[in-house]
C-alpha cells in the first residue's frame, strides 16, 4: 500500500458530555482505541489534522499509525460520527490491529473499463449497485480498494460479487454465506424512453379537436 497515515493522540483524562463539548470547542475530537487483547483507551485527536486525512479515500481502509503519548500503535478506522449539520467530526472509533488476526473491513469499489464496455458503446447506461464491499484478510493483505472490471459487460448484463478479482489473501464476507449472497455490483441497461407523456399529449390534442367540431 503506497499511502501511510499517522495520527498523534493524547490519552483523555476528563470524561463526560461536558468534557467532550469542551474538547470540541478546543478543536479536538474524542476517540477510543480498543481491541488487540488490551483495554480500551480514551483519546483526543486534533480535529483539523483528522479532517485533512479524511479527505483521502485510502484513510478509511488503511492501517493507521496512532501515536499515543509517543507510543506507536497500529489500528484501523471502525466508526466515525459526524455532526448532523456542521462540517465537523464528533467521535472516532479505532480498532487495534494484530498482524496475525484477520480484519473485517469495508473497502471502496473502483469501477474500471466503463468507457470501453460493449453495453455502453451500444447506448446503455451503467448502474453502480455497490459502492463498497466487506472483506476479510490479514492486515498485511488489506487493499485500499477492490476493482470492478466492466470492460466486457453487455446490455442487460450484471457484474456480481463472484465476478470481482480479489487480491491474494482477501475474501468477500458475503460469499462466505452462500450463493444466495452473491449480490449485484453493477449492471448495464438501455435508458428508458419517456414516450408516455408525448402520447398522452397527442391524445389530449385529438380530444380537444373533436370537442371543437361538435360545438
Amino acid at each position: 500500500m503506497a499511502s501511510s497515515f499517522e495520527l498523534n493522540a493524547n490519552i483523555r483524562q476528563d470524561m463526560g458530555k461536558g468534557a467532550s463539548r469542551r474538547l470540541r470547542r478546543d478543536n479536538k475530537v474524542p476517540a477510543v482505541l480498543y481491541g488487540g487483547g488490551q483495554e480500551a483507551v480514551s483519546l483526543t485527536l486534533q480535529h483539523n489534522t483528522l479532517v485533512h486525512n479524511l479527505e483521502n479515500e485510502a484513510f478509511y481502509s488503511h492501517i493507521l499509525t496512532v501515536n499515543v503519548d509517543g507510543k506507536a500503535e497500529k489500528a484501523v478506522l471502525k466508526d466515525l460520527q459526524r455532526h448532523p449539520f456542521k462540517p465537523s467530526i464528533i467521535h472516532l472509533d479505532l480498532q487495534r490491529v494484530n498482524e496475525n488476526e484477520k480484519l473485517r473491513m469495508n473497502v471502496p469499489v473502483h469501477f474500471m473499463g466503463e468507457d470501453v464496455a460493449p453495453g455502453v458503446k451500444a447506448g446503455g447506461a451503467i448502474q453502480h449497485l455497490a459502492n463498497d464491499v466487506e472483506i476479510s484478510c490479514l492486515p498485511k493483505d488489506l487493499p485500499e480498494f477492490i476493482e470492478a472490471d466492466l470492460s466486457t459487460l453487455n446490455i442487460d448484463e450484471t457484474l456480481h460479487l463472484s465476478d470481482l478479482k480479489l487480491p491474494q489473501g482477501v475474501e468477500l464476507i458475503a460469499l462466505t454465506h452462500g450463493a444466495d449472497h452473491d449480490l449485484s455490483v453493477a449492471a448495464i441497461h438501455m435508458p428508458k424512453v419517456a414516450a408516455e407523456p408525448v402520447e398522452a399529449a397527442v391524445e389530449t390534442g385529438e380530444a380537444s379537436e373533436g370537442e371543437g367540431e361538435g360545438t
